[in-house]
């Protein structure tokens, strides 16, 4: 009677002994969890960090491929007008009508702008093709000349704005506008080396 008696008193003490060990089974597994999370977010961190930094690269490296092609572009353009000087071939040159426009108003007095210009064309082909594109380029010339004002043309640097404005204008018609990494557009390329007044009176 004895032993039967004891045999739930050991029944009792081996219940906590189990209790404790699901406790101690319970604990680790979270510890491992828990670590397992901590392993995971320092690695995900880590690889979207050297993602950033690969980007940043990317970036990089694409200004510097676009910075080389307009580089390039302009070595072109330079080599092929010195092999055209080699060859003793003349500069192109394409005349402009001439302009007459009304100034943007400073005073109450009315002033107008009357210019002559020519373009100077890399190669005689360039200056075939401005012909084609001439209503275009004296639309957008006018509508830049008209924009200005007597004081933006009074003195030779203002002038020399104008003609690289001109000159910008007409090469986004016939050339191409280049953009940077960010979509902006560049100065135009295109054929037009430069813009000449042979006239320029304000009155």
């Amino acid at each position: 009677m004895a032993k039967a008696a004891a045999a739930p008193e050991d029944a009792g003490a081996a219940a906590p002994k189990k209790g404790n060990k699901l406790l101690i089974i319970i604990i680790a597994v979270l510890v491992v969890v828990i670590l397992g999370g901590a392993a995971a977010f320092f690695m995900l961190g880590g690889s979207h960090a050297e993602e950033g930094e690969d980007g940043h690269d990317e970036e990089a490296v694409a200004e510097e491929d676009h910075d080389a092609a307009a580089k390039e572009a302009k070595k072109a353009k330079l080599k092929k007008k010195k092999e055209a000087e080699a060859k003793g071939l003349p500069p192109v040159f394409v005349e402009l009508d001439p302009f007459t426009v009304n100034l943007q108003p400073e005073s109450a007095v009315d002033q107008y702008l009357q210019v002559k210009a020519t373009l100077r064309v890399d190669e005689q082909p360039a200056a075939d093709n401005l012909k084609s594109y001439m209503p275009e380029i004296r639309h957008r010339v006018l509508l830049l000349l008209s924009g200005k004002k007597a004081s933006d043309l009074a003195t030779p640097e203002g002038r020399e704005a104008l003609a690289e404005d001109i000159k910008h204008a007409v090469n986004a018609i016939v050339g191409e506008v280049p953009k940077n990494r960010k979509g902006e557009p560049e100065e135009p390329l295109g054929p037009v080396e430069s813009v000449l007044f042979t006239s320029f009176i304000v009155q």
